[in-house]
């Protein structure tokens, strides 16, 4: 079972399991899940995520507006609209709720500690406080984690070899990332091995790219590695940053 399959399921579960009191709905109510992206809802990249979310569920025989109800909600790459779309679900009394990425995550856990909360695209989920053991998380937190740490330093090695007279890269990381210090750490750690130097360059926000590249143009980086796991790394944000990488003479090295 891949890991979206396996996300369906346990909402699917959840769905079929007696509610929370938080989350109970009145008699005849359809149940509503809630689900958190870091993108916008115009993004085909997180649309297509979203729907097949709505397609497996409908395969276990949840289908939207029959007998369960999605309440998608979009951050538009803005981790600051987190708690308040959080707090909106709760305010819903939904019966689960689906986050993607850690800063979702952990943003649903502070809200509430009853209603089911099925994280997914998750990275280092112990080291970013969401849980302490992976086999058994505890509370009303499950789901999936990816092991991005790990591959970031095998990312780094590829970029090495396709460019192997790049000495200083850049990397493009959203410190409001729940998990950025632990990939910035594997990243210090893989570069020191390889004899390259990192510039750390901040971007929050898609809006805040061009100063990253203007950054990065000054420093001379010849190549830019993101991160998985970070609402940067969407296909929207790559598109706008495209013009920016081609200006500053730039690799993009992107993992999703």
């Amino acid at each position: 079972m891949d890991r979206r399959a396996f996300i369906v399921s346990i909402t699917g579960s959840l769905l079929a399991a007696p509610l929370a009191a938080e989350a109970q709905q009145q008699p005849g109510q359809v149940p509503r899940v809630g689900y958190i992206s870091p993108g916008s809802s115009s993004d085909p990249f997180r649309q297509r995520r979203f729907e097949a979310f709505r397609q497996g569920l409908r395969e276990l025989g949840h289908v939207d507006g029959r007998n369960v109800v999605l309440e998608p909600r979009w951050a538009e790459g803005q981790y600051a609209r987190y708690p308040v779309l959080a707090a909106d679900l709760v305010r819903l009394k939904v019966a689960a709720i689906v986050t993607v990425g850690g800063a979702a995550t952990k943003a649903a856990k502070q809200v509430t500690s009853t209603i089911p909360i099925v994280m997914s695209v998750v990275i280092d989920p112990i080291g970013s406080g969401l849980v302490t053991n992976l086999a058994r998380p505890s509370g009303n937190l499950t789901g999936t984690s990816v092991m991005a740490n790990e591959l970031l330093t095998k990312q780094l090695e590829l970029l090495k070899e396709v460019a192997p007279n790049v000495h200083r890269i850049a990397v493009l990381w959203n410190p409001d990332n729940p998990s950025g210090a632990a990939a910035m750490a594997y990243l210090n750690a893989a570069a020191r091995s390889l004899g390259v130097e990192l510039q750390l360059v901040e971007a929050r926000n898609p809006q805040e790219i061009d100063r990253a590249f203007a950054a990065m143009t000054r420093e001379h980086a010849g190549a830019v590695p993101i991160p998985s796991g970070t609402s940067l790394a969407t296909s929207t944000a790559c598109r706008t940053g495209i013009p920016g990488f081609r200006r500053a003479s730039l690799r993009l090295f992107l993992a999703v």
